[in-house]
């Protein structure tokens, strides 16, 4: 019985396919249209070649660091704010050898020799990315001089000495755009200039 119903219906919507399959083509070209705002940064692109590269000369001390880099871009573009921009992730490979120093250190103090070299070449490899990644590394100098000038304003404003900290930040947000910055590190600089 549902055989024969289910012919029945096909034979009236024959009439009508053609007029379907457009709406349908049309609908679906929407769907999958792209927009140029979601392209990964261009440092991610040779990030990527580089990755191929390595797997073709076997260099194994690269390839798993560039493996670390592109897993911890993938386990961000999972959560709500993905790496989008250069500079994070310039500060993602930072993180990863922040944490490749901490292996040194304990490697050290296990006395394994081997595993500080190993961890000692990674950490090398990445800071060969991070000057090559073409994002603007301030240094120490520079943003203590750049503290200074922000707490001299803030001062001057009349911003009170508690809130010194969180003014300076916000005044200081528009010149770090877009460099490489520890913005801990920076927070902890601006407390010790204020001496709080």
């Amino acid at each position: 019985m549902s055989m024969l119903s289910a012919l029945r219906t096909s034979q009236h919507s024959c009439i009508s396919r053609t007029s379907f399959s457009s709406i349908l083509m049309q609908r679906a070209s929407r769907c999958y249209s792209t927009t140029t705002e979601d392209a990964p940064p261009p440092f991610l692109q040779k990030i990527k070649a580089d990755l191929k590269t390595a797997m073709r000369a076997k260099d194994t001390p690269r390839l798993s660091v560039l493996r670390a880099i592109l897993s911890a871009n993938l386990n961000a573009s999972k959560t709500a704010s993905p790496i989008q921009t250069d500079v994070q992730l310039v500060a993602l490979i930072r993180r990863i050898q922040k944490s490749a120093q901490d292996a040194v250190e304990d490697a050290k103090t296990a006395g394994r020799d081997d595993l500080v070299n190993k961890e000692m070449e990674q950490v090398r490899i990445m800071d060969e990315y991070i000057a090559g990644s073409g994002v603007q590394t301030l240094g120490e100098a520079e943003l203590k001089t750049l503290a200074q000038d922000a707490i001299e304003a803030s001062k001057a404003a009349g911003t009170a000495t508690k809130a010194i900290v969180g003014d300076v930040m916000k005044r200081l947000a528009g010149a770090l755009e877009g460099k490489d910055v520890d913005r801990k590190a920076l927070a902890a600089m601006i407390k010790e200039l204020v001496g709080q």
